[in-house]
């Protein structure tokens, strides 16, 4: 028989699956659409759009599927201070500029937090869960949510930090191993204390809180949905397993570099964003990383290092661009989004096979 937990139920999902909010552009609509049309949980990543892209995006979305979807925004952060001295992060960028024939880098201006009124676009936008990220939400975000009837899912890394996304409401936890790719979602502690490995993570969070739990972190394959599940979880969050599908938004240089990486390829780094952030390590990583002074605080350091991922993205150059991805990389395949669903919906319900030694179906399609 089909697998069913508690989130599946509640959402509607044929499969245990949820595509991760991966912002900056990797979930497209035709990403979103065929997870959603293969009975997965596809998700935007909205951090980075304004309302208009948010609203724009979901009609989009909307006309391609009715199976519900999700939306994703970071939790609003306190404006970083500004160093007293940006000469260094400057002057480390310049030499990258000039190779790709860009003028030299500036200090960005930090926009008004435009958090409140992409809220407020996400939930216009027919999503039926909303996911944050970087911490927890204001008490008057929660509430909106919860007034429209809305699915809310909280980002943990710690123990400590699912218990307190509990307490405020949420109707479930992502439990994110230290394996994940892309930015860190800690919030209640050192980012270093912070970094315990997904399977470590999830029974521990499990035991913690009643509410469901999704694992993420390294996850790449059915085998790894089946431990999860064993481990306790509702369902798993994956992200880098689908960004090597046809219809990420990723530069194709960036895909390259997760079909040809190793397990060991990948490390949390600052360089891109000023927040830690797994990613393949590349020129700007070797570079940057370690050198404090050369690294503005989050988001600073991602609005300064734009212009030059974008004109490397245009240009094919993966050394300078945050190539974001977890440890699963060996893992990752090139195929349709549609087709990895089905693979992963095949692949979990062998694994499970194997344990019990019985067989079970996979889902009608």
């Amino acid at each position: 028989m089909p697998l069913r937990t508690a989130l599946t139920q509640r959402l509607g999902l044929s499969h245990p699956i949820i595509q991760a909010p991966m912002a900056g552009g990797a979930t497209t609509v035709d990403l979103v659409a065929a997870v959603c049309e293969a009975g997965a949980l596809g998700f935007i990543g909205a951090a980075y759009l304004t309302p208009r892209q948010i609203t724009d995006i979901s009609q989009a979305l909307r006309a391609r599927t009715t199976r519900p979807f999700g939306i994703n925004l970071f939790t609003p952060l306190p404006a970083p201070d500004m160093p007293k001295e940006v000469g260094p992060a400057l002057d480390r960028l310049a030499p990258y500029h000039m190779e790709l024939g860009l003028p030299p880098p500036t200090l960005p201006a930090l926009p008004a937090d435009p958090f409140d009124e992409q809220l407020a676009a996400a939930l216009d936008s027919g999503a039926s869960v909303f996911s944050f990220t970087f911490g927890v939400l204001p008490v008057g975000a929660i509430e909106s949510v919860k007034t429209r009837g809305v699915v809310l899912i909280g980002t943990a890394t710690t123990v400590e930090e699912a218990v307190a996304l509990e307490r405020v409401g949420v109707d479930a936890v992502v439990a994110q191993g230290s394996e994940a790719g892309a930015h860190r979602g800690t919030f209640a502690t050192g980012f270093d204390a912070a970094m315990v490995g997904t399977m470590a993570l999830v029974p521990q969070v499990v035991d913690a809180v009643t509410v469901p739990v999704i694992a993420s972190g390294g996850i790449m394959d059915g085998r790894g949905i089946a431990a999860a599940l064993t481990l306790g979880a509702s369902a798993v969050q994956m992200g880098t397993a689908f960004l090597t599908c046809d219809e990420a938004g990723i530069p194709e240089a960036h895909k390259q570099a997760i079909l040809t990486a190793a397990e060991h390829d990948t490390r949390p780094t600052r360089a891109f964003s000023g927040r830690p952030a797994r990613g393949i390590v590349n020129r700007v990583m070797t570079d940057l990383d370690g050198n404090d002074e050369a690294i503005l605080p989050f988001p600073l350091q991602n609005a300064l290092t734009r212009p030059l991922r974008t004109a490397a993205a245009k240009q094919g150059r993966a050394e300078f661009l945050s190539l974001w991805a977890g440890q699963g990389v060996r893992l990752a395949r090139r195929q349709s989004a549609a087709s990895l669903v089905a693979r992963l919906a095949d692949e979990t319900a062998a694994a499970i096979g194997r344990l019990t030694g019985s067989t079970i179906p996979a889902e009608p399609r």
